[in-house]
C-alpha cells in the first residue's frame, strides 16, 4: 500500500539539540549539579506530557523534590527557560517535511509536550501551519507510546497504519507505531534518514532529504 503521509515527532527531529545556553540557566536558578537536575527533570516529565502537571506545576513538583526554596518568580523563569531550551530548530529536516508536502502527502506532528513549551512555539515558529495536524500529547491527556494518541493522529490524517510513515526519537515510540503497522524511522540525523530511506526502499515514495551540510573548519 502506496504511503499517503508522514508524522514526525517534535523533540530532537524537527528541532536540534535544546539550546545550551537555556540549560544553563537552568542550571545556574537552581544551583543543581547536572546529574541531578536531569533526574528530577526526566522524573516527572512523561506526567508534563500527559497534561497532568502544568509547566509552573512541573518546576514547582521539581524544587520541592530538590528541597529548593524558590521564588514564584523564578519558577517562573524556569518554566520560560524551558519553553525556551527545545524552541530549536533543525532547518534540514523542516525543508524536508515541505519536500513531502510538495510530492502530495500529508504531514502530522505527533508530539509529546507540555502547555509552556507548545505556548512558546504557537509564539515563534510560523511553520507549524505548515503541517495538516498537529497533535500535542498534554491536550489529550494522552501520551506516546500509548497506542491510543496514534490511532487518534491517524484518524485525524484520515490514513491506515500501513499508508503513514512514522519519525521519532525514542525507540519505545517506534516500537508502538511498528506494532500497529506504520514504516518508521529511528530519528538520529538527516544522514542516517537518508539512508535509511534508500535501505527500505521508500525513495520511490518519499523524496530523499538534501545531506546535511558539510561543516567547514
Amino acid at each position: 500500500m502506496a504511503l499517503r503521509a508522514v508524522i514526525f515527532d517534535y523533540g530532537m527531529v524537527l528541532t536540534g539539540v535544546p539550546d545550551p545556553v537555556a540549560y544553563d540557566a537552568i542550571l545556574h536558578i537552581t544551583r543543581l549539579p547536572a546529574d541531578r537536575l536531569n533526574s528530577l527533570y526526566w522524573a516527572d516529565r512523561h506526567a508534563y506530557d500527559e497534561g497532568k502537571l502544568t509547566g509552573v506545576a512541573f518546576w514547582q513538583n521539581l524544587a520541592a523534590e530538590a528541597g529548593l526554596s524558590l521564588s514564584p518568580a523564578a519558577i517562573d523563569e524556569l518554566n520560560d527557560w524551558d519553553a525556551r531550551m527545545w524552541t530549536t530548530e533543525n532547518h534540514s529536516m523542516l525543508a524536508w517535511q515541505e519536500q513531502v508536502k510538495q510530492r502530495g502527502l500529508r504531514t502530522a506532528i505527533l508530539s509529546n509536550m507540555g502547555d509552556n513549551v507548545h505556548d512558546r512555539m504557537e509564539r515563534e515558529f510560523d511553520w507549524l501551519a505548515r503541517f495538516d495536524v498537529l497533535v500535542w500529547s498534554y491536550q489529550l491527556r494522552l501520551a506516546k507510546p500509548d497506542p491510543a494518541i496514534y490511532r487518534y493522529t491517524l484518524e485525524k490524517l484520515g490514513t491506515s497504519p500501513a499508508e503513514t510513515f512514522f519519525v521519532d526519537d525514542r525507540q519505545e515510540n517506534i516500537d508502538a507505531a511498528l506494532a500497529m503497522g506504520m514504516k518508521c524511522h529511528l530519528f538520529t540525523t538527516i544522514d542516517h534518514l537518508r539512508d535509511d530511506l534508500l535501505a527500505q526502499r521508500l525513495d520511490a515514495e518519499l523524496p530523499l532529504p538534501e545531506p546535511a551540510p558539510v561543516s567547514q573548519a
